[in-house]
């Protein structure tokens, strides 16, 4: 399998300078806020791994053990709700991410109680910073899923 074209934000220079800028002020909020910066992970995870985008899966899941992540809670993402592996905020966010990625599944995609429990969790700065990092994961996964993004593999 090879992709269909080269990444469109890579194609678009001021698309990626825009992008990157985002993910640095991401970053930057997740550090001065609630969110730990693995949560952020796990949940741009989840978002790719709905979407199936392999490429973001690979680098989120990367990134995340980079941030002191333990494989054994990366592997239990995709079942999040029957594993007793994340705490309270953990699955507030992940909750999050999927109704903010699922927007298609249902009349109402972030009800009430998926937001409100996540606003428990995370104060104002924080939610915005999760809301806007899953939202900013979906958008690469589109770029990369309707492009047909390969991971690069090398296997020693």
């Amino acid at each position: 399998m090879q992709s269909r074209m080269n990444s469109p934000a890579m194609i678009v220079p001021e698309a990626i300078q825009a992008l990157q800028a985002l993910g640095q002020a991401l970053f930057a909020s997740a550090e001065t806020t609630s969110v730990p910066m693995r949560t952020l992970f796990l949940a741009y995870l989840r978002a790719s791994q709905i979407n199936g985008d392999s490429v973001c899966v690979e680098l989120h899941s990367r990134n995340a053990l980079a941030a002191g992540e333990k494989a054994e809670r990366l592997l239990a993402v995709a079942a999040w709700r029957e594993t007793p592996h994340f705490t309270d905020a953990e699955r507030a966010a992940l909750a999050l991410s999927e109704a903010v990625t699922r927007f298609s599944d249902r009349t109402d995609p972030v009800q009430d109680e998926i937001y409100k429990e996540a606003a428990r969790h995370y104060d104002e700065q924080a939610l915005a910073t999760l809301i806007t990092g899953i939202a900013t994961a979906s958008l690469w996964n589109r770029l990369n899923v309707s492009t047909r993004q390969m991971v690069s593999v090398s296997y020693g």
